[in-house]
């Protein structure tokens, strides 16, 4: 199974870049993020010649997912169904061939004195108790998505410069760190746990692709189980070079299953 993740930032401006990746790269799963769009207006027309069945959850100019798959999901539920507000469309979880994958768009925080940075840190909190909810770490399982925070040093370049940036700061990073304790593994790093790369590289920075400046702050995480069975990861740069490109780019992992 290739599972694949992808901040679209507006899938409508990204049509072409999904479309073209789906049938080169046939995932059995996408999992997109920022769609920016709302659930009357989602591009399901347009997206149809891929083949792939859509499930989504958007509002209008901001945050929105979607799973794309080859087989059509067993179950689907949306939202953190904690009672809690607001319950914004950040997450989508999807049953594919008997395995949860939850897709995630975690808030990115503005500035560490904001509210909106409070809201991060507590989102996360939020997001391990569904976990512990609807999921089990003896049991496959799969969280992706664009979660906003560079786990270690190496993931975003000049660290000692980002100390208090939302996405790198130690309180952001110890939320991930204490969601992925509840029993997930970077499939990624347990691959490769010295590669430096990135999936995201600022538009606000010129030449920041070039001079690979970047952030790696979109993650495939698997429960042990299936992480064991995690064969291939990577990152496809390609897209981030197109014209009109998305500021991230698409991971994938496949497993031996």
């Amino acid at each position: 199974m290739k599972i694949a993740t992808f901040n679209a930032n507006s899938l409508r401006k990204r049509l072409p870049v999904v479309l073209n990746w789906l049938e080169q790269e046939k995932p059995d799963v996408l999992c997109l993020q920022e769609t920016k769009v709302q659930d009357s207006e989602f591009p399901l027309l347009a997206l149809a010649p891929s083949g792939y069945d859509i499930t989504f959850r958007g509002m209008k100019s901001y945050n929105g997912v979607a799973i794309l798959s080859r087989k059509k999901p067993e179950a689907v539920r949306a939202g953190l169904d904690d009672g809690d507000e607001p319950d914004e469309p950040r997450l989508l979880h999807a049953v594919i061939d008997g395995i949860p994958i939850v897709n995630t768009y975690i808030p990115q925080g503005f500035e560490i004195d904001s509210p909106k940075y409070a809201y991060k840190l507590e989102w996360y909190k939020r997001l391990r108790r569904y976990f512990e909810t609807h999921l089990s770490p003896d049991r496959p399982a799969i969280w992706c998505g664009d979660m906003n925070v560079a786990p270690r040093p190496m993931d975003v370049h000049s660290p000692e410069k980002h100390l208090k940036h939302v996405c790198y700061h130690e309180d952001a990073r110890k939320a991930y760190e204490a969601a992925l304790a509840w029993g997930f593994q970077d499939v990624f790093v347990k691959l490769y746990p010295d590669r430096r790369q990135y999936t995201f590289w600022d538009y606000r920075a010129p030449g920041s692709l070039e001079a690979n400046k970047g952030w790696r702050i979109d993650h495939i995480l698997a429960t042990a189980t299936l992480a064991e069975k995690c064969v291939k990861a990577d990152v496809d740069i390609e897209p981030r070079r197109r014209q009109d490109s998305s500021d991230h780019t698409f991971l994938w992992a496949e497993f031996a299953i």
